[in-house]
């Protein structure tokens, strides 16, 4: 019964994953903030940013409905 739960935990987070805008990796290009800003990897708060939605271009994350940030 474990291992069928297993299998579709990785089936989910597969689906999840193959769906986002960049491949899942460590450290995306752009990363859009749950409060929609979009942070640039070498910027002030993109270390930070712990929940996020990743994108390979700063346009893309703008076009997806993102802001820039304030400071």
């Amino acid at each position: 019964m474990h291992s069928k739960q297993i299998l579709i935990g990785l089936g989910l987070a597969f689906a999840l994953f193959a769906t986002s805008p960049v491949a899942a990796n460590d450290s995306p290009p752009v990363k859009k903030s749950n409060s929609g800003i979009c942070h640039a990897r070498g910027t002030t708060y993109y270390a930070q940013t712990k929940h996020f939605t990743p994108y390979a271009t700063l346009d893309a994350c703008l076009k997806s409905g993102g802001r820039l940030p304030k400071r």
